[in-house]
């Protein structure tokens, strides 16, 4: 079984634990060992195969080594097994609902019988909610929204889920050997999209290659092992389904219209009829095979996407940048943007460890970094508002500072900062004498984001006018297929920022990537700069770097907007200078090591 799989179990045996009115420690357990094995590096299998290595993993006693052993055996708990005899699975996918917890979830089961989305708007429409205890008009209100955005966002997918079938797939059907030349994805994949519907995978043929082959070709990709449903066997396309409703288009084609298909396939739909209305003013036809004259229908380009772009007299444009906002105007005139790559990036500068919820030390954080390439990196524990991430007091935030300064990795400068959570009234949760000794302060929102959209703005403008707040970490609060973002005013906020000198982050999480595109490219045209950062929990969370790179290129970011592209010293003189405290007296903080 893979990571996920296991994790996945042990998840949702939590989740059930917790419907059951199991004490925290009990579900807890469970959730942070499948936290653990989805961010392992290495197989859980293969550490299994050791007992004595898995129980070196941190939390994992001889009881729990049991279970994952049991897991990996016979590809399920028992205890979930029997969990699952009280309560219908479908109720965990009620609790990805925002507003509605395990407790609200055992009392629906219990009135009602309730266990499915459908079921729960139903009740909620015909206000059967609200004379509930612990519930209320009110609740009844935030689940009719939670289920519009819950409706809104089924069936599509996170980007590393449609990766990590994509990467199956191509491995798949690349086993078949020749005439296959190069398997491409294509669509919302190839553009970052936050969220993934379908996948298009573009397969590349030899020119030779005979129907017959074309046929046994199209065999062999239906009989991929995870496909539970053929939708459509055509000329050229092969349609079908594969685990959790994932729908796959392979589409086959010889090499001389892999560029006009990949343009075509790669979208977006908008991007697409702007570029062939400009084929069209220019005296040519673009379709998914070829750009020609419009008259003679003479093939002119179609072979790469770069001489397609270039017939038309354009730059060629980013696969990010295609949403029709304004890019082919810019590839026109030669003035689309340089836009920021991994590489340009110096540090990371959000991370958390074993001091708050985090699995690895400061130092084994800093040699991951290090490894990476990083200059610099600065740990963000969480304060003590979240309780459920063991977040620290003062006194606990000082000695950690300490501790952080104290800690010893060649090539790497480690900066002491803090996570600090913006209160229900905008204040911060730690006081401002200890926010001034550390370098690094990103205030975030943690809890009440249900408010509405005047008290969610005056809150994150009161954060913003604290001398001491430096950055705002994940701004909108969304958790990407199962919270929505916080209603606030964007602009009044960016405006704000703009003129304290706050840094907005774009989040690199999977799961967040927050800022999102269009507002990143609004804190662009406000001169606000960007930091992309992992919100690393783990070692292997360092490797998410890449999915904020991606969400910052679709808001048009550049290495100049970005605060961790500058280095050390230079960093650390762009951040706003907290009272009583230079850049140069931060950076003397801040021991190198």
């Amino acid at each position: 079984m893979e990571n996920r799989e296991v994790a996945r179990v042990l998840r949702e045996t939590a989740q059930l634990l917790e419907i059951d009115g199991a004490i925290i420690g009990r579900y807890r357990s469970y959730e942070k060992t499948a936290e653990l094995i989805a961010s392992l590096a290495e197989s859980i299998e293969v550490i299994a195969r050791d007992p004595e290595k898995l129980e070196e993993l941190p939390g994992i006693g001889e009881r729990m080594a049991e279970h994952i052993r049991e897991i990996l055996s016979t590809g399920d708990y028992g205890l979930r097994k029997k969990l699952l005899k009280k309560y219908p699975l479908t109720m965990l996918e009620m609790l990805t609902l925002q507003s509605l917890g395990p407790k609200k979830a055992l009392i629906l089961w219990r009135e009602f019988k309730c266990c499915t989305v459908e079921q729960l708007e139903q009740l909620a429409r015909e206000g059967k909610l609200r004379d509930l205890a612990g519930f209320g008009e009110k609740t009844e209100q935030n689940i009719l929204k939670a289920i519009d955005v819950f409706k809104k966002i089924s069936g599509r997918f996170l980007i590393p889920t449609a990766e990590h079938q994509t990467a199956k797939l191509v491995a798949y059907i690349n086993r078949y050997g020749k005439p296959i030349g190069s398997i491409t994805p294509a669509g919302s994949l190839r553009r970052g999209k936050e969220t993934i519907g379908d996948l298009d995978l573009l397969l590349t043929y030899e020119p030779e290659t005979s129907p017959k082959e074309l046929d046994a070709i199209k065999e062999h990709i239906l009989g991929y092992g995870e496909l539970e449903q053929v939708l459509a066997r055509g000329e050229n396309k092969v349609s079908f389904r594969v685990a959790k409703g994932m729908q796959v288009d392979v589409r086959l084609l010889q090499p001389e219209n892999y560029g006009a298909a990949l343009i075509y396939f790669t979208g977006s739909k908008e991007h697409n009829v702007s570029l062939r209305g400009r084929a069209i003013k220019m005296g040519y036809t673009l379709n998914e095979y070829a750009l020609a004259t419009l008259k003679q229908e003479r093939r002119v380009a179609g072979t790469t996407e770069e001489e397609v772009y270039a017939k038309l007299k354009l730059d060629l444009i980013p696969p990010e940048l295609r949403e029709n906002a304004g890019e082919i105007e810019a590839a026109s005139e030669h003035r689309l943007p340089k836009l920021i790559e991994q590489s340009d990036l110096r540090g990371d500068l959000q991370m958390h460890t074993t001091a708050s919820d985090g699995r690895h030390s400061i130092e084994e954080m800093a040699q991951a970094a290090r490894k990476t390439g990083y200059e610099y990196i600065a740990i963000t524990d969480h304060s003590k508002a979240v309780t459920v991430a063991n977040g620290m007091d003062e006194a606990r935030t000082l000695e950690h500072a300490r501790e952080i300064r104290a800690a010893k990795v060649d090539g790497i400068r480690i900066l002491a900062g803090i996570e600090v959570d913006i209160l229900k009234d905008g204040r911060l949760d730690l006081a401002d004498e200890v926010l001034a000794e550390l370098d690094i302060v990103v205030a975030s929102i943690h809890s009440f984001m249900n408010r509405d959209r005047a008290e969610i703005t005056e809150r994150m403008l009161a954060a913003i006018e604290n001398p001491y707040v430096q950055i705002i970490g994940h701004p909108t609060g969304r958790i990407l297929l199962r919270r929505d973002s916080m209603p606030y005013d964007m602009e009044k906020i960016l405006d704000a920022a703009a003129r304290r000198g706050v840094i907005m982050e774009c989040n690199a999480a999977p799961d967040r990537l927050d800022l999102k595109d269009a507002y990143l490219r609004m804190a662009k045209e406000r001169g606000v700069r960007v930091v992309i950062s992992t919100d690393a929990h783990s070692i292997k969370n360092l490797e998410l770097m890449r999915y904020g790179v991606q969400m910052a290129r679709r808001g048009w970011i550049e290495k100049k907007d970005v605060l961790n592209a500058l280095p050390l010293e230079e960093m650390l003189a762009a951040l706003r200078p907290k009272r009583g405290a230079s850049s140069s007296k931060r950076a003397a903080a801040a021991p190198r090591s």
